[in-house]
């Protein structure tokens, strides 16, 4: 039997291994961040932090591509393109369904230039639509359901993405929100796991950790 793993394409080998190289200078890069930052505005922070990688981990990665695998979503909605690492393991993963895409978000206009010329390195840029600008406006206009949401941008805006999304999430819907260790996903977390909200929800221990949470 002939499996098909799209991840062993050389290409995207290549493309992750490049990005998860630089990705490891993110902790230099990040001290040169301006006095202030929190207090700055999503888009300010976002052309302020345009050098930092903030990647989900291979592991994670292997995880979100073994989720859409199985659940096999007509359309995934990612918050938070950044470089892209994510949004490869994504589109792999729908490449080898056979169907479906991929809708992911950015603010930086320097990431998605970055992003959109890895796409189309690797062959994938025919799976993925890129939104430029605010989630909380560009996801507004979302036409299809999602079947599977990856959170993975601003940690403080997670909530209000998905509180943006809700209207449209059947039952069944997957929801992965990266990073659960840091202090400004709280909010989020204290709502997906509250049984009242309509999710149930689980910590998954990957790097800094994922929740998933399956909308009821």
């Amino acid at each position: 039997m002939t499996y098909t793993d799209t991840l062993t394409d050389p290409r995207i080998a290549t493309a992750l291994g490049r990005m998860f190289g630089r990705a490891e200078q993110d902790d230099a890069t990040a001290t040169r961040l301006p006095d202030g930052f929190t207090a700055l505005t999503p888009q300010e922070q976002a052309d302020a932090a345009a050098g930092i990688y903030m990647p989900i981990s291979a592991a994670g990665g292997e995880l979100l591509y073994s989720l859409v695998r199985a659940v096999r979503p007509t359309t995934v909605v990612e918050f938070g393109t950044s470089y892209g690492i994510s949004t490869l393991y994504l589109a792999a993963a729908v490449r080898d369904n056979g169907t479906g895409r991929v809708i992911t978000t950015e603010l930086s206009e320097d990431k998605i230039a970055a992003a959109r010329r890895t796409f189309a390195e690797t062959g994938l840029d025919d799976l993925i639509t890129v939104l430029e600008g605010d989630a909380r406006t560009t996801l507004g206009g979302l036409d299809d359901a999602p079947d599977l949401v990856l959170l993975d941008g601003w940690k403080n805006l997670c909530l209000p993405v998905l509180r943006l999304l809700e209207p449209r999430l059947r039952p069944g819907t997957l929801v992965v929100a990266d990073d659960i260790d840091l202090p400004d996903l709280a909010p989020y977390l204290a709502y997906v796991r509250d049984p009242a909200n309509g999710y149930r929800s689980v910590p998954f221990p990957v790097e800094d950790g994922m929740e998933i949470s399956c909308r009821l």
